[in-house]
């Protein structure tokens, strides 16, 4: 078995966990290939003193590996979505912080998941992507031009509103005033878009959701579309830019750009093991079932 290993920070708290991982996977002679970055910052604090291969790029990730372990929390999975992108390799969100959507195998449970692994004892969620197109061009959408949560534009240098045309394969929808507008792909509806107001989807459903931002008119509501829907935006405003954010890759954008959003002719493999379901996840993060009254 060959699988990546990514991380984006160290924290003493990840310190059990990475070792864990690590003693795991030498114990069950499964080759670990690291991210540069990542084995640099465990060489610094001495986590781990063999010597191991590495990938720093989206190139070298390729049907060769089994897996890519993320340790740390829903932002690094969203960053390893970057280097997989359409290599198909699934990714193993392992969770060293606060409770999330995506990194779901907590650190109370590693060799226990992990034994899950080695006998390919998991199911694969496959994760819809958001592409994006801005006419004229902008530099900052040419590497990476695709989120796996949301696609969002906002308000920039400003507190006044900005204006938001949308169009729905060609068809005019609305002109939204608001703080800004969220496209959010399944996987994204449990973040911005939940705290905007946006509906929860599981992760199989064939669907966007368009969420405003603070809306001015307070009739405009979040809305359920086709994912085969083309979204066009076109953003106006008082300063001459707006913001433009993939995920949590931001860029400024000139007003009357013409926004093009997609779904992704690829998608991203999540690995979901038995114990630790979307389902079970939502139950947990949102307290359902829970009587917290007394």
């Amino acid at each position: 078995m060959k699988v990546a290993i990514y991380g984006q920070y160290y924290l003493v708290s990840t310190e059990p966990i990475i070792k864990d991982i690590f003693s795991f996977f030498n114990k069950n002679n499964v080759e670990m290939i690291i991210e540069l970055e990542f084995l640099k910052m465990l060489n610094e604090k001495k986590i781990i003193h063999e010597e191991y291969k590495t990938f720093s790029s989206h190139t070298e990730l390729d049907a060769s590996f089994d897996m890519l372990i993320s340790i740390g929390g829903d932002g690094t999975i969203l960053r390893a979505a970057t280097l997989v992108r359409n290599s198909g390799v699934p990714i193993l969100g392992i969770n060293a912080g606060r409770l999330g959507f995506l990194a779901t195998v907590q650190k109370e449970n590693i060799e226990e998941f992990m034994q899950f692994i080695i006998e390919k004892k998991f199911t694969i969620s496959e994760r819809s992507l958001l592409s994006l197109s801005c006419s004229p061009e902008n530099d900052a959408f040419q590497d990476i031009n695709f989120a796996m949560n949301e696609i969002s534009v906002s308000r920039k240098d400003t507190t006044s509103m900005i204006t938001i045309d949308t169009y729905l394969n060609g068809e005019f929808l609305n002109s939204y005033w608001a703080d800004g507008l969220i496209v959010s792909t399944p996987t994204g509806s449990t973040g911005y878009s939940l705290s905007c107001g946006g509906p929860i989807l599981t992760p199989n459903v064939k669907s966007l959701v368009i969420t405003p931002i603070a809306p001015h008119n307070l009739n405009a509501r979040p809305l359920v579309v086709p994912d085969e829907t083309e979204i066009r935006l076109r953003v106006t405003g008082r300063e001459e830019q707006y913001l433009v954010s993939l995920d949590s890759r931001v860029a400024s954008v000139k007003n009357e750009s013409v926004l093009t959003i997609k779904k992704t002719p690829f998608h991203i493999n999540m690995v979901e093991i038995p114990e630790e379901t979307f389902l079970k996840t939502l139950r947990t993060k949102l307290l359902w079932g829970e009587d917290r009254r007394n």
